[in-house]
This record gives structure tokens, sequence and C-alpha cells, in this order.
């Protein structure tokens, strides 16, 4: 295992988390209408939950020696729920394929693996539940809006 590549991918998990502390703040704050209830608290518990990550993750590059990143990568907004929930979804997937390499990287060092795989099922978690919400939102909304209409 090398500790050089292990902490360039920890560093683009960080990134990618900061992202995610933007991106979800973000889409809490702009999300409207009757739905607002429903999602900007969902919204902003993903913002904390990849703040947590970062935590974690910048600690761990800091113990393997590295300098945690301070940067991010460009955040997707837009003010339509469906694809701030697309986006979420592929933020969340991008996630699992990143922390999966990290994983890849990691084998031997059984303590690093434990680390990674804590946080891959928290962000599997995220792919299922946005998968959940997806999966039939543009018929429910479709549908609430037109009782609303009739």
């Amino acid at each position: 295992m090398s500790h050089e590549a292990v902490i360039a991918q920890l560093n683009e998990c960080l990134k990618h988390e900061w992202t995610g502390v933007a991106q979800y703040s973000q889409a809490s704050f702009i999300v409207e209408g009757v739905w607002r209830e429903v999602y900007a608290k969902t919204f902003m518990d993903n913002a904390e939950e990849s703040f947590g990550h970062a935590k974690l993750v910048g600690d761990k590059i800091v113990a393997l020696g590295g300098v945690p990143a301070a940067t991010r990568n460009e955040i997707k907004q837009t003010r339509d729920l469906q694809e701030i929930l697309q986006n979420s979804l592929e933020f969340e997937s991008k996630a699992v394929e990143m922390y999966t390499k990290a994983l890849e990287l990691a084998e031997g060092n059984r303590p690093l693996v434990i680390f990674l795989e804590n946080i891959l099922e928290e962000e599997q978690e995220g792919v299922d539940e946005f998968t959940k919400l997806l999966r039939n939102s543009e018929t429910s909304v479709a549908a609430s809006v037109d009782s609303k209409t009739a």
C-alpha cells in the first residue's frame, strides 16, 4: 500500500465532500414550494453528513502524513426539484465510486479499510435513499399539481 496514492485518493474524496457541503446547503436554501418542508431538512442533513466525512477524511490524511485539500469541485445547482434529486443521486454515486477506489488502494491496512468501509456504507445509503426518492417522483409531483388545478 502506497501512502502517497491513498493520500491522493483521500484528497479527491475530501474535495468531493467539500463540494457536498456547498451543494447540499445550496439545495436546502433554494428548494421552494410545497416540497420545501419535505426536502430542505433532508438536504441540510446531507450537507452535515458531508462535513462530517470531510472532518474524518481530513484527519486521516494528516495521520497518514499528508496535507488535506482545501478546495472543492464545482457545485451543481438548480431550482428544479427533480434535477436537485438527480444531482444528489449522481453525487452520492460518485462518492461510492471514489471511496471504493480508496478501499482498493488501502488493501492490506485493515484499520484504514474499516474506516473507509464505514464511510462507504453511509454513501451507499445515500444512493439508496435518492434512488427511492426519485422512483415515481415525477408522477407524484405531477399528480399533486394536477389535483390542485382540478
